[in-house]
């Protein structure tokens, strides 16, 4: 006869095993831990070096009119652990190679009163977690809506958080920092103007979420692989500390429509006890797909400029003339229209800034306000508000396209929908083609203002599929994107790289609509740039906006050293030197970073960072044996320290350093600045004075010890 107590330990211990299960990462410094709570409802919990990140949160999704949804009365009835490791090469990146290494584990999950099936796979990464849910074909789930997902982020404390309100519609919010517990009190001041918003709750905001606790962690939560699949926020229970997914609806109050098979998106959770290595996580991208363009060689990064500032300060108008209040395509005579004189797509004004680019060696000129409609295109509802092939009759599209042609300058394309998204899809084949016909081969794209089919909103499942769908027909025609308005990134461009950039945050444009905070730019690499590379378009060193625009009294919070910065710290394959070229002839000494500065890495490190405080980071050019430094800093002036080590050993270099003047100060004196020339190696080290809303741009090129002669040995 058995022993009962061995019995009954082997009982309890073959329990256990089918409730919970640990899986870590590689490095051993991350472990999620997996059980069925006593109801079957499945949930995790996460630490880091041992220290508690996420505390026993429940997963599930409600599905709508049923009776039992995907939230309980679970059992597992199958795990899967697995390993993986590749290294794969990016088309443009802030390095040439990045390492994908991740331990596994799918739970295969059965609801005992459905016989449905669910699978949650989770994959621990040396910097964090991803999870998602999963549904296999099956005879008891077929289509069905998603009324709200259930996953939880239980906090361990009160963190300080690096927030923006949740919004449907826009992400163009300066960052709060607060505590969790302020967040509701802080919401109502913190939802700002914006020409399309839609507000849910007074505890939501938006992923990408930074946190820190105070015993110094950091903790990023967002999602990658956004697809098919509604735009997750935030909910906070500010009184438990636990955040719940929050998805955004659609014009009826559906979350998402899925059918299995299928997928959510991953949920992502990145930590470490060094905020450095939040900048450096490429968790996001890893957990997209591969590659999904077979010849990726027309896909190549660029350094532009534009007419845009003139319209975003005021100096010139979108708009041709003042004659209509309102047009209708195809039936409205702009050819015997008065012009209002302040239109700023005309031919001869695009050709100096064509001139522009090619003097300096510049990719591409970007023109807006080029084509017809844009007189009412804002506020009305208007379906068929642009057909984006018609130009205005100042505009010669032959002769502009021609005349920079012989520059040997690109024009860069751009497709204002004014969200009337139906609309886009269906001019897009048409508005490509032209777009090719005329060597155009990359887009910027529009959706200001309210979606039309009315009643949607900017994050919701369908606007997400246009989004994709509009990448996925870009490349069809060999055509980068850099999509404005669009839901943020969530590493979709490992995929699909023609997605070249986004904007999806608050941009340089608000420094000309009432100023952003100084330290706007020292968080936006924390949140919103970890999904992917944004269109900030930085550049600007005109700060008083009234001097272009009388009855603009804008002021652009930053020092000029703090414009170069940012070419370094906001990583994109594509820059904009946004500001009037007259501006940059007044200091072509500094302009000149502008110039030398790379777009295409080989490798990236981060030096100093502290969220909200300052970010210095060094990369290398790729396929050249130069580096450029670039810092940022907050509202409190500080110190700078940094070692040149990660220059090759026994290489001489000269750096060139564009910092702050003694007195400078991003709203009393932001032009101010010094320009230094340094011999430089991997025994080098700086110590650099940060003015408020300052920083330092640096340009590091090998030379030979006879260009050395003279110059100082840092």
């Amino acid at each position: 006869m058995k022993n009962p107590l061995m019995l009954a330990c082997l009982w309890f211990a073959f329990t256990s095993l089918a409730l919970a299960q640990e899986v870590t990462s590689p490095n051993g410094e991350v472990q999620m831990h997996f059980e069925l709570l006593e109801d079957g409802t499945p949930a995790y919990s996460l630490s880091y070096k041992g220290k508690p990140v996420i505390e026993t949160s429940k997963l599930g999704l409600k599905l709508k009119d049923d009776e039992h949804s995907l939230i309980n009365g679970f059992e597992v009835i199958e795990r899967e652990e697995s390993t993986f490791e590749e290294t794969w090469e990016p088309v443009w990146g802030e390095e040439s190679e990045i390492l994908n290494k991740y331990n596994e584990l799918a739970v295969v999950l059965n609801q005992k009163p459905t016989e449905r099936e669910m699978i949650i796979r989770f994959r621990v990464f040396n910097d964090g977690l991803g999870f998602r849910y999963e549904f296999p074909q099956q005879q008891n789930l077929g289509h069905f809506i998603v009324e709200d997902e259930r996953t939880e982020f239980a906090m361990t404390g009160d963190h300080t958080a690096f927030w923006i309100p949740g919004d449907y519609d826009t992400q163009e919010y300066d960052y709060i920092e607060s505590r969790l517990s302020e967040i509701r009190g802080l919401m109502e001041e913190s939802v700002t103007d914006n020409l399309s918003q839609t507000s849910f709750s007074d505890t939501g905001v938006q992923t990408s979420l930074l946190l820190k606790t105070d015993e110094g962690l950091y903790i990023n939560l967002h999602e990658a692989a956004l697809k098919d699949y509604s735009a997750m926020h935030l909910e906070l229970d500010d009184e438990e500390l636990v955040f719940t997914s929050w998805l955004t609806p659609d014009v009826t109050g559906n979350k998402a429509y899925m059918i299995a098979p299928g997928k959510t998106p991953w949920r992502t959770i990145i930590v470490s006890d060094d905020a450095r290595d939040i900048l450096a996580s490429r968790m996001t991208y890893n957990l997209n797909d591969p590659v999904a363009i077979d010849d990726t060689s027309w896909i190549k990064p660029m350094k532009y400029v534009g007419v845009w500032w003139e319209m975003i300060t005021g100096k010139s108008s979108w708009h041709y003339t003042n004659d209509f209040p309102a047009v209708k395509l195809d039936e409205t005579d702009f050819e015997n229209a008065t012009p209002n004189d302040t239109h700023g797509a005309t031919t001869e004004n695009v050709k100096r800034y064509i001139d522009f680019a090619a003097e300096h060696g510049f990719d591409g000129v970007l023109v807006e306000g080029w084509n017809i409609g844009w007189e009412d295109w804002f506020g009305n509802s208007k379906d068929y508000v642009f057909d984006f092939m018609t130009p205005y009759p100042d505009f010669d599209l032959e002769e502009v396209r021609d005349y920079a042609k012989s520059k040997g300058v690109e024009m860069i394309m751009h497709h204002e929908t004014s969200s009337s998204v139906r609309n886009y899809e269906r001019h897009m084949d048409a508005a490509y083609q032209f777009m090719k016909d005329h060597g155009y081969n990359a887009v910027k794209s529009g959706y200001v203002g309210d979606i039309l089919p009315r009643g949607e909103n900017h994050y919701s499942q369908w606007l997400v599929d246009h989004y994709q769908y509009a990448i996925e027909k870009a490349a069809d025609y060999e055509i980068m994107v850099n999509a404005h308005e669009a839901v943020r990134p969530t590493g979709i461009a490992r995929t699909w790289p023609n997605l070249i950039a986004n904007e999806s945050a608050r941009g340089t444009e608000y420094q000309a609509f009432g100023g952003s905070k100084p330290n706007h730019v020292t968080v936006l690499p924390f949140t919103r740039l970890i999904g992917g590379p944004m269109d900030y378009t930085p550049g600007i060193f005109e700060m008083d906006i009234s001097k272009a625009n009388p009855d603009n009294d804008s002021w652009v919070n930053s020092t000029i050293a703090n414009q170069l910065a940012l070419y370094v710290t906001m990583y994109s394959p594509l820059q904009m030197a946004a500001d009037f070229p007259e501006n940059y002839e007044r200091f072509m000494d500094a302009f000149q970073f502008i110039k030398d500065v790379g777009m295409d890495w080989e490798k990236s490190i981060y030096l100093e960072a502290e969220p909200g405080d300052y970010i210095t980071i060094a990369r290398k050019e790729k396929g050249t044996n130069d580096w450029f430094v670039g810092n940022v800093n907050g509202e409190t002036p500080r110190t700078s320290k940094i070692s040149f080590d990660f220059l090759d050993e026994d290489k001489t270099y000269i750096a060139t350093i564009y910092s702050d003047a003694k007195d400078a100060h991003y709203r009393d004196n932001p032009q101010a600045y010094r320009i230094r020339k340094v011999v430089v190696n991997n025994d080098s080290k700086l110590s650099q004075r940060l003015a408020p809303g300052g920083g330092y741009a640096i340009s590091i090129m090998e030379a030979e010890k006879s260009e050395t002669r003279g110059l100082k040995k840092l």
